[in-house]
This record gives structure tokens, sequence and C-alpha cells, in this order.
């Protein structure tokens, strides 16, 4: 595709992205507005949602700011009933809010940790997939697209609580593209290795030669540019160099 296509290619769509206030998040927002999508930016703090709105507003895109959190179930179905009334549709949902909580052994990890981690990187996925993929459904399209780990694939001593729901979201993932695809639906799952963003900073490793939030949106426009007669329905992304 041109280059001049790509840059219309999601016009008049709707995308809403979850955690578009920074890192991933704000950078699939600014991508997606790039590619012509009215982007909802949602999240839990206003403030960084509406510096995310401006850098869309002063690069020439659309966007709406909603804030939600993606682990209170009604908060989410509050989201789906202003999506439907003020939009109409929805073509693409990016979910990529998420948690790491805290490191260490799973021994020492306390059961609200575990539950914080969990209510955010997967039952959060559930609940926004069940409030907002009928809106797809009707309109036989769409694209959900799912941020998940490296984490999900290997072995994360001190982590495994994240390890243990991104191994959950990828399976959730598979099972949902299936259940999808006979409403023309595409799902897919995106799994980097460690990234580097102002939130979620990693200490001894080298930030010039880790993965940018910026890759992550790199593929997230591929997917929801490609072909209508196929889908790729995972992504592995890694460093060229270890960090």
């Amino acid at each position: 595709m041109s280059q001049s296509r790509l840059q219309k290619s999601l016009g008049e769509q709707v995308a809403l992205i979850t955690g578009a206030g920074r890192g991933i998040g704000a950078a699939i927002a600014t991508t997606l507005a790039a590619l012509g999508a009215r982007v909802i930016l949602c999240g839990r703090q206003r403030a960084p949602l509406d510096q995310t709105a401006a850098t869309v507003r002063n690069n020439g895109g659309q966007s709406a700011v909603i804030e939600c959190d993606v682990a209170d179930l009604r908060s989410v179905e509050l989201l789906g009933e202003h999506v439907e009334h003020s939009f109409g549709r929805l073509d693409i949902l990016v979910n990529n809010a998420g948690t790491m909580g805290p490191q260490g052994p799973l021994y020492q990890l306390s059961p609200g940790d575990w539950d914080r981690i969990f209510n955010t990187n997967l039952r959060g996925v559930y609940y926004t997939t069940r409030s907002l993929a009928p809106l797809m459904i009707r309109a036989r399209k769409g694209h959900i697209i799912n941020i998940s780990s490296l984490a999900g694939k290997n072995a994360l001593p001190n982590g495994a609580a994240y390890s243990a729901s991104k191994w959950g979201l990828n399976g959730l993932s598979y099972s949902l593209a299936e259940e999808l695809r006979a409403h023309n639906i595409r799902v897919s799952v995106i799994c980097p290795g460690s990234v580097h963003t102002e939130f979620s900073p990693h200490e001894g490793k080298n930030a010039q030669k880790m993965l940018q939030p910026s890759d992550v949106a790199h593929a997230v426009a591929m997917l929801v540019t490609q072909g209508p007669q196929s889908f790729v329905s995972e992504i592995l992304i890694r460093p060229t160099q270890k960090p």
C-alpha cells in the first residue's frame, strides 16, 4: 500500500484504545489517528488521557476521552453504552491496559496484588470484549487486538502472576479468534518483549536497545491495514539486540 493511501486507510473508522494515557497505549492511539481513525482514549486518569488527546489534535487527528477502569464491570458497561450512543460503531478495539504488580517470589505475593494483576490484565479484556464486541458483530466486521507479552510465552521468575495473566490472555485471544471469525471479526494478540516507557522503566537495561512503544504501534497499524482475505493471529516482537 502506498504511503498516501496508508495515511487515509482508516478514514471514518472508530478505534478504542485502553490504557491510552501513556506509553504503548498513547503510541497506538496517535498512530491510528494518523491513519485517519477517530480514536477513543480510555484510562483511569483524565490528565494523561488529555495529554494524548492534545498530541492527536496537534497532529491533525480526532479523538475523544472517556475515563474507564477496565477492572470495573459497570465502568466498562457505561463505556460500551457511550460508544454506541455517541459513535454508533466500533471498528477497532485495542486492549492495551495492563499492570505488572510487585516483583518477587509468588509465595510472597499478596492475594490483593494477585487480584489486581488478573483483574486488569485478563478480566478487563473479558469485560471490554463483552461490552463492545456486539457492535462489531452487528456490523459484521472489526478488529480486536490484545496487547500481551513474551512473558505469556516464556517463564518469568519473580513475575509469575503477571506471566500467568498473559498466558491466560493469549489463550483467551486464540479462542476468541475462532469464536468471532464467523462474524468477520479478526482477533489478534501482540506479544512484545520489554518495552521502554516512562511508566514502566527497566533498570539495568540499555534503553536504546529496548523495544519502543512505536514498535508495538507499528504492529497494530499493520494488523488493521491488512487485506480483508486474511488476518495475522499473533505477533511476537523482540529487540534486534539484547538490551
